[in-house]
């Protein structure tokens, strides 16, 4: 497939998918690469012919939304946002929650692919939270529309270069080496609960303490869209409770309810307007 094809592909796509093609303009190669494949797969002669036939499917269609979903995913990616987080944003958090008489830390990570970013959560709060506050316990929800990603997040086992930039300390007590893997021991895995969930379509019940949403919504997601599902994910927060993007995402414009937690970072917490 020709780079002209491909933004063809990639422009018929977005209106139909909700999706926004600019956000593919890093990773379209390797998209359309996918694509490709399912193309001489299917026997298709050519993008023409292929555009017809996810005119006419509509289980095609719903199988290049999946070809669409592309994972780059690692322990403590964007290491200055979970050290922001670590100190000082979700010990305000759980101080807050503890003067209201709370004693669970819930966790919602959206998009949580094979797993890196909730059992980060989980290393982050056993290491970094539970010593200041022993009375906390957390639960900790990770969705993905992708079922064979959930089940290699289910097995905890990951390759040495997916954990390298998680603190060293963490790494050497979390994780235990199994046939040239590095496997998340039994204690980390407790309170996670995985669900296959497309959150254009469902999302977990809240109300949350943390919310993570980074790099699907707001880079993939056509802007209506993003608007929709953050006043979604805003209703699911509690007062004061803390929304986490990617690093190179940003707010839809004319979003509200939200202001900055830590300087540029792209984390935000939720603002209720005054009574």
């Amino acid at each position: 497939m020709t780079d002209a094809e491909c933004l063809e592909l990639l422009r018929w796509a977005a209106p139909r998918l909700g999706l926004r093609y600019e956000g593919f303009r890093r990773v379209r190669g390797q998209v359309c690469k996918r694509v490709g494949r399912r193309m001489k797969a299917l026997g298709v002669g050519g993008l023409a012919a292929y555009l017809q036939r996810l005119e006419d499917d509509p289980a095609e269609r719903a199988m290049l939304d999946a070809l669409c979903r592309v994972t780059i995913s690692r322990f403590y990616r964007d290491h200055g946002v979970f050290d922001a987080l670590r100190e000082p944003l979700l010990p305000q958090v759980l101080e807050a929650a503890r003067a209201r008489g709370e004693t669970v830390f819930r966790v919602w990570s959206a998009g949580c692919a094979s797993g890196e970013e909730p059992y980060t959560l989980a290393v982050l709060f056993r290491w970094g939270l539970a010593p200041r506050f022993p009375d906390f316990r957390l639960e900790l929800v990770a969705t993905d529309a992708d079922a064979s990603l959930l089940e290699r997040a289910r097995r905890g086992c990951y390759r040495r270069p997916t954990l390298r930039e998680l603190p060293s300390e963490w790494r050497s007590q979390a994780f235990e080496e199994r046939e040239g893997e590095l496997c998340l021991r039994p204690e980390y895995r407790e309170g996670l609960d995985f669900r296959c969930e497309d959150l254009r379509q469902r999302m977990p019940e809240g109300p949350f303490h943390l919310v993570l949403c980074r790099n699907v919504a707001f880079t993939y997601f056509a802007r209506p869209l993003q608007l929709e599902l953050l006043g979604r994910l805003l209703a699911r927060l509690v007062p004061g409770g803390l929304l986490a993007l990617g690093a190179h995402e940003s707010l839809p414009e004319g979003a509200t309810g939200l202001g900055h937690a830590a300087g540029a970072l792209p984390l935000f917490r939720r603002e209720d307007p005054p009574r």
